[in-house]
């Protein structure tokens, strides 16, 4: 039996300064969790910056960074590893978690509420002072590198009674709770990102908060700082800024057409 472990930390290094606009003192407060190992939790509304913000401080801090996308199929296994039979017989494969847990990544777990409950309850032993990851199936204890920290991030607007953390997680987490930047920094990052001019910018974040308005009247989510900047890429390419609207802002929000008809309204009030 053979073992393989993905155990090269330069692979999951980021090599160039991701941009993030800080809102706040999130940056010097993260710096002060990662120097306590603190496990942090990131909650905010969708596209509003978490996964750009994780990026950002693993780049700051020259550490690895190992990202999940959480999913309902999500299984233990996924996280943590499990045996594969190749030609050579069986060997075992280290999962993100235990690879992150070994090299002393970051270990970003993306979407946390999506994966079932039976499976975060694997992190636990990573997110109190034991520091440690049982594979079980392997038989073996694998202690936490000290420069790992597991962060996770959830969307709260999306919580239901069958999609939330059990308390018993929440409690290991210090938390950051993160929401669509004020408009003037919201456009500041849309034409840094998107490469077009602020006034443009500040059309399309106010074609956002419009949208935004209509949380729960018709809504589950409004515009966000993603979908802005992807309105503004195409508008850099000479889209038209109508059409680049009705593609990146627009029809990805709603299929009712009703909404979509207001929110093609707001555009137009916007570019004529």
């Amino acid at each position: 039996m053979s073992e393989v472990n993905a155990s090269n930390p330069i692979q999951y290094t980021i090599k160039n300064e991701p941009f993030y606009q800080p809102v706040g003192d999130e940056v010097e407060l993260y710096e002060s969790a990662y120097a306590t190992k603190m496990p942090v939790m990131l909650k905010g509304p969708t596209g509003c910056g978490k996964s750009r913000f994780v990026e950002y401080m693993a780049w700051k801090l020259g550490k690895p960074l190992i990202t999940v996308a959480c999913n309902e199929d999500m299984t233990a296994s996924d996280l943590v590893g499990r045996f594969l039979i190749d030609i050579n017989g069986t060997r075992w494969q280290d999962g993100p978690l235990t690879v992150a847990a070994r090299i002393g990544a970051i270990c970003y777990l993306d979407e946390v509420v999506e994966a079932r409950q039976d499976t975060t309850i694997v992190i636990h032993p990573l997110t109190d002072h034991r520091r440690v990851l049982p594979l079980d199936k392997k038989g073996e204890l694998v202690e936490a590198h000290p420069d790992f920290q597991l962060v996770i991030s959830y969307n709260p607007g999306y919580q239901s009674m069958m999609k939330d953390l059990k308390q018993s997680t929440k409690q290991r987490f210090g938390g950051f709770k993160f929401d669509y930047p004020k408009a003037e920094i919201e456009a500041e990052i849309i034409a840094k990102e998107a490469g077009i001019e602020l006034s443009i910018a500040e059309k399309l974040v106010q074609i956002a908060q419009r949208s935004r308005n209509l949380k729960g009247h018709g809504l589950d989510e409004g515009i966000s700082t993603r979908l802005l900047v992807y309105a503004g890429q195409l508008i850099a390419k000479g889209v038209p800024a109508k059409q680049a609207c009705r593609v990146a802002l627009v029809t990805p929000l709603t299929d009712d057409v009703d909404i979509w008809d207001t929110l093609m309204t707001a555009v137009d009030t916007f570019f004529e």
